[in-house]
């Protein structure tokens, strides 16, 4: 199965200056520019960082454009550091096509993003950390 080439939204870990960002998406780029994912909170985990698809609220990332020479490989490097199978029951994440918007014109354009999978995301809505506000950066210090 072919994959799209779309940009990917980022909104922790994978966020320019976040210790993911250097490591995957290094020299893999060609631009990062801020955007949000409307319908979605953000939690802190336990474990990662996670977005869940709930209306009204939103969750605060870049849109990351990757280089089209190495897309393949990028994909391929984010679905395993996500730990994403496509199928796969266990997935924590779903690697997920959404609308994201543009912090700067306010364009709307589809994206990847990497969501809790329908059985995390249920526990999240349980009794996980949700960061208000949705901007991983502005989260404070948890644990």
């Amino acid at each position: 199965m072919t994959v799209p080439t779309l940009p990917f939204f980022v909104y922790a870990t994978l966020r320019p200056g976040e210790p993911n960002h250097d490591v995957f998406l290094g020299g893999r780029t060609r631009s990062a520019e801020p955007a949000r994912l409307p319908s979605a909170v953000l939690y802190a985990g336990p474990g990662y960082p996670y977005a869940v698809e709930e209306p009204g609220a939103t969750v605060r990332g870049e849109l990351v454009t990757a280089l089209p020479e190495g897309y393949a490989e990028l994909v391929a490097a984010l679905d395993r550091l996500e730990e994403y199978a496509p199928g796969n029951g266990r997935n924590l994440y779903e690697r997920v096509e959404r609308r994201v918007v543009r912090e700067t014109d306010g364009t709307s354009v589809r994206a990847w993003v990497y969501i809790a999978a329908p059985p995390v995301a249920a526990r999240l809505r349980e009794r996980g950390t949700r960061i208000e506000g949705g901007d991983w950066r502005a989260r404070g210090r948890f644990g």
